[in-house]
């Protein structure tokens, strides 16, 4: 069988090595290899990761790895898509809360996922990097579930990710969310402390529960704003910052947020539904937090989206 030439217009893939800059000094090698070989699928990087042939100075390393100036990675051939096929992201802006040359904030609306994978090709930080193709450095700070709105923070220089990331882990800053839960809340201000731990179900999804000898420590303060006829709005604050926190802990005390698919009622989204509001309740609305670089206290804050301002007034009137 005669071996097919590469394509003209695709040229075959070769080693490469590359040297590791400052402005690259402790980004994990997947995360840089991801936006390296753009248009490579993840799971051929992941693949090329755990097969030995991405490696570091000479030697193999592992996805988690992060990398140090002065690293020399050995990148292996990884073809490209046919260019015949396009996948084009399209580019998007999101309302703007609050930005300068290390810090983009914004409010993500609800139903956009916030990066690309697991069935979503693109998400809001793909269509921030093909709408602002001058950029060089933007990187999610931290994540919203699809379904949850509000503000997601984007950083634009690497020593700023670094510095928010550090911070996160450390507990400094303050992160509130609104949420509407079935029934009525019974304490003005109530500290939830229940370890959380990762598991998949059998069709493949994954899922978040509450695990007392294995899981996870994780702490949520929730604050009663109003109570409606059937339901109540909270503030909740995230003292730690595990997957599906704010869901898993309210549904595990027996409010579950409104129009949660994972967590909540069917009964309840579906008299959500008929009521026109088509989403999970769950909003980020108020951020306060040192500047990443300059240490000044950022205070920033999301309105309620329209939807939920709507569904609040018609509980009102019930």
């Amino acid at each position: 069988m005669r071996k097919k030439e590469p394509s003209p217009t695709q040229p075959a893939p070769a080693v490469r090595l590359v040297e590791i800059d400052a402005e690259h000094d402790g980004q994990r090698i997947d995360n840089f290899l991801i936006r390296l070989c753009k248009g490579v699928p993840k799971s051929h990087i992941y693949k090329a990761i755990r097969g030995g042939q991405v490696r570091i100075n000479k030697g193999r390393i592992d996805a988690a790895y992060r990398l140090a100036a002065g690293d020399v990675l050995r990148v292996p051939p990884m073809r490209l898509p046919d260019p015949g096929i396009a996948r084009p992201v399209p580019g998007a802006q999101f309302p703007v809360i609050f930005e300068d040359e290390a810090l983009l904030v914004i409010d993500k609306p609800s139903g956009v996922a916030v990066h690309g994978g697991s069935g979503v090709s693109f998400g809001v930080i793909e269509q921030l990097r093909a709408a602002r193709p001058e950029a060089k450095f933007l990187e999610l700070v931290h994540r919203l579930d699809r379904e949850t709105s509000g503000l997601l923070m984007v950083a634009k220089k690497r020593s700023a990710l670094l510095a928010l990331h550090a911070m996160l882990r450390e507990g400094r800053g303050d992160k509130h969310y609104y949420a509407l839960v079935e029934g009525h809340w019974l304490n003005d201000r109530q500290h939830i402390k229940l370890p959380l731990t990762k598991w998949t179900t059998a069709s493949g999804e994954r899922r978040v529960k509450v695990d007392r000898e294995d899981g996870m420590s994780a702490h949520t303060i929730v604050t009663l704003q109003k109570r409606y006829d059937g339901y109540s709005l909270v503030d909740a604050e995230l003292r730690s910052g595990r997957t599906h926190q704010i869901r898993v802990h309210l549904a595990a005390s027996g409010f579950p947020i409104a129009g949660d698919d994972k967590y909540g009622r069917d009964e309840t989204r579906a008299a959500l539904a008929r009521q026109g509001f088509n989403r999970m309740f769950l909003h980020a609305h108020s951020l306060t937090l040192p500047h990443p670089l300059t240490g000044e206290t950022l205070a920033l804050a999301a309105p309620l989206p329209e939807a939920c301002t709507r569904l609040l007034n018609q509980l009102e009137k019930r």
